[in-house]
This record gives C-alpha cells, structure tokens and sequence, in this order.
C-alpha cells in the first residue's frame, strides 16, 4: 500500500476517533453543532434536493441494494464454483475501510451527532426521570380522554380524508405554528415524501425514516392513513434535528398539536396512548383493559384496522429487522433500543408537571 494511502487511512481514522470523543461532550454539541452548524446543513440539503418530487435518498439506496445484490450472486458463484480466493478479496480490505470511515464520519457530520445533544428536554427544562404507577395512570387516563375527543372532532369534520400531499403539507403548517412558541421548532424548507420501501416497511414495521444523506424526511404512507400526521411530524422533528426516537416523538407531539386539524391531534394522540398503555401493561394490565374499555367504538374500529393490518404483513423479517434496528439504536446513545420510543411517557409526564396540560 502506497504512503498516500496509508495518510489518508490515518486521516480518516483520526477523524472518526475524533467524533466519537467529540460525542462525550452534550454541551458543546448542543450549542455549536445541533443549533449552530446544523441548521445550515440541514437547510442546505433541503435545498438540493428538497424540491424533487421524488425521494432522491431511497433511489440511491436502490442503486446500493441492488449492487449489494449483484455482489453477492457473483460471490455465491465462485464459491459454489470453487474459484473463490481470499488472496483476490484482500486488494479490496483498503477500499471496503476507507468507505466505511467515510459513510461513518458523513453520517455524523450531517447528522449523528445530535444523538449526543441535550436536546428538547434541555430546552424546555424538563425534568425526567423515574415515575411512579400512579402518574403513570393518570397520564393514560387523560390521554384516552384525548383520544376521544379528537375522534370526536374528527367526526365532525366536514371534509372527509386527507391526501398525501395535504398532510405534508399540514405539517408544515403544524411546525410554523409551534415555531412561534418554539423558535428552535422553526421549519424553514419543507422536504416530506412518501417512501419508495413501504411496501418493505410493511413488513419490517416501520412508518417512517430519516435520510441524513439527502436531508429528506420519508413516510411509509401504504399504513392506514389514520397513522401519517404523527409519523410525519415524528420524521420532521428528526429533520429538525432530535435523532433520539423518545424526543422525535415528543417533538411531534408539540407540533401536531400545534396544528388547527383535528385529524393531527387524534393521531398524535391515538399513538401516544398506545405507547403509555404500553408502560402500563407492564405494571397493571388491569388499567390498560379498563382504559381500553372507555373509548370510542370509532376508536376501537382504529385499532381493530391496526391489528389487521399487521397481522397481514406479520413476516419473518420483521423481528429480525426490530432487533437489527435496536442494537443500532442502543449504539446511538439509547440503551432501551426499540422501547426507546415508548419512553416519551416520560417526556409526557415531565411536560404535565411543568405546564399542567398535554
């Protein structure tokens, strides 16, 4: 290997070890990366490719399945054909490393790093922490109450159903407003589109993504529809930069109900009971069957349609990709992995003690 080489492996290396000691400090990431130079990176890919009407991110990540594929069949091949070499494959260890770093030190320059942020609970001052049963209780209790009477508001509405686009573009109405009490809320430049995996995301269970690479917030929307207004607030918040899945959810949380459709806040709400009844359950089943009991049989047809609905997509993938997806999650500064986004209970309950309301 070639001097050139080895400096730029070294240079790349210093700079990955270099992040990941950066990440040790939440302060200095959040006063000079998350609200100083990130805003404008996020603003910046916004800009690129924000206006496509397409997802450019899931286009390149089709460009890269399909070479991994093709990859892996010429592989197979050889093997199957006796004319596999280790000797051939070690010329491509210092490409294979140095891509690596580079996806690793990308990905954390336009991104990652507010995994190690103070984030929303610093700037609302909000005090987390362990909850009793009680507290638990009597947030499932007003959320239920919530879930029924944005349903009910939703009832009433004249107009029946929204569109993909009309959605999106509710969010962005969801986040001027709250910008307006939250000035760190503010979205300047929306960039919301619909996945070109959902049909995947059925079957490994997932809603919704952020793409760091194309600053492009993308929403599984083959889910029933009553499910999008919340991912999509939820996929803006990690835009806005709050990668932790418990303060994305909150995030959304604070925009949704900043919005004047009441089909945003019955999603927010409807979802958010779902992951306290969650917690719940795992101290006193009993009062998640009573809260369960109380709402709507509008309600109850939503959730019948959820459990339906996964239970149609219910795959061999799905587990596999949930814990594949959890140890990511517990790598990035979220030791609860995939129960990371039931602890916006926390966040709900902290919010209720200091403002009174949810």
């Amino acid at each position: 290997m070639t001097r050139k080489k080895w400096i730029l492996l070294l240079l790349l290396t210093g700079v990955a070890i270099g992040i990941r000691l950066l990440s040790a400090y939440p302060e200095l990431i959040e006063n000079q990366y998350a609200t100083g130079v990130y805003p404008f990176i996020s603003a910046a890919l916004k800009v690129l490719f924000g206006w496509l009407p397409f997802s450019f991110g899931d286009i390149i990540y089709w460009v890269l399945v399909i070479g991994l594929i093709i990859k892996c069949i010429g592989l197979i091949r050889k093997i199957v054909k006796k004319q596999f070499r280790f000797s051939s494959y070690a010329t491509k260890l210092y490409p294979a490393a140095v891509a690596l770093l580079l996806i690793y030190i990308s990905f954390n320059v336009l991104w990652g790093l507010n995994y190690n942020r103070q984030g929303i609970k610093h700037q609302l001052q909000l005090t987390t922490g362990k909850y009793t049963t009680a507290e638990l209780v009597l947030i499932d209790s007003m959320l239920a109450e919530k879930v029924n009477e944005s349903k009910a508001a939703v009832l009433r509405q004249t107009k029946k159903g929204h569109s993909n686009q009309e959605i999106f573009d509710g969010v962005k109405k969801a986040y001027d407003s709250a910008g307006k009490k939250y000035p760190y809320l503010t979205y300047s430049t929306s960039s919301i589109k619909s996945s070109l995996w959902g049909w995947a995301g059925n079957y490994l269970g997932f809603t919704g993504y952020y793409n760091p690479f194309s600053g492009e917030a993308q929403v599984n929307t083959t889910v029933p529809r009553l499910l999008l207004p919340f991912t999509s607030c939820h996929e803006v918040a990690h835009q806005l930069g709050y990668a932790k899945e418990n303060e994305a959810n909150f995030v959304g949380y604070l925009a949704a109900l900043s919005s004047t459709d009441s089909t945003f806040h019955y999603s927010t709400y409807l979802d958010l009971f779902l992951y306290a009844q969650a917690n719940l359950q795992a101290v006193d089943s009993n009062k998640t069957k009573h809260f369960y009991r109380v709402l709507l049989p509008q309600v109850k047809d939503d959730l019948k349609e959820l459990k339906e609905f996964s239970k149609a997509h219910k795959s061999p993938a799905g587990p596999l990709f949930r814990l594949l997806y959890g140890l990511y999650l517990r790598n990035n500064q979220q030791p609860s992995g995939m129960l990371s986004y039931d602890e916006v209970t926390g966040f709900l309950i902290a919010y209720y003690q200091k403002f009174g309301r949810i």
